[in-house]
């Protein structure tokens, strides 16, 4: 006999906000939210003051997996070098699955247009995270200009995304040499 979990109603609003605008863009309406949460819109304004927040909440709440699949832990033993590239190989792998759809905090800045907006404030912070990660592991791994090398680095990583994303490219192939002449060029260990 299996015990189900049952969801809560704000649990499954935010589940339903981070599939649907993953899968439909940050454009999804309150009705479409509530219908897949299986919860009415009353208890949606109950629960969190605007589609806007609950967007924002739902991105805020899954940034730290997002974070978790991507980036290696602290101190694994690896060199700045290969945990940099680490981060592209675990993208290319996402990028293979059928379900994939970019990257969520990017789609969300490009989608709402609006950097004041409570998710593209969330997403901007999440990005910016990522882009300090390259920047810290530049800096460890001797790069000339690590902060140039860490922009390069975030640009690519969007840019691979998008088009993995749009269906333009598939990644195989084409971002561990990319990176690995990024990373000579900036003399990185």
């Amino acid at each position: 006999m299996t015990t189900e979990v049952k969801l809560s109603p704000r649990e499954r609003l935010l589940e339903a906000a981070a599939t649907l605008a993953y899968q439909d863009g940050v454009g999804i309406g309150v009705e479409a939210l509530c219908k897949a949460a299986g919860v009415s819109k009353r208890s949606m304004y109950q629960l969190f003051e605007s589609k806007d927040e609950l967007l924002a909440v739902c991105l805020k709440e899954r940034s730290s997996a997002f974070v978790a699949t991507l980036l290696p832990v602290a101190d694994d033993g690896r060199s700045p070098r290969e945990r940099v590239l680490r981060v592209f190989e675990r993208m290319e792998s996402q990028a293979g699955t059928p379900e994939f759809r970019g990257c969520r905090y990017l789609a969300v800045q490009i989608g709402l247009k609006d950097q004041g907006h409570p998710a593209s404030r969330v997403a901007q912070q999440v990005k910016a995270g990522l882009t300090a990660f390259f920047r810290t592991e530049a800096e460890r791994g001797g790069a000339s200009d690590p902060d140039v090398l860490a922009r390069q680095l975030s640009l690519v990583f969007d840019g691979a995304g998008a088009r993995a994303e749009t269906g333009a490219d598939k990644l195989t192939g084409l971002i561990a040499p990319m990176v690995t002449t990024l990373l000579d060029a900036a003399g990185m260990r």
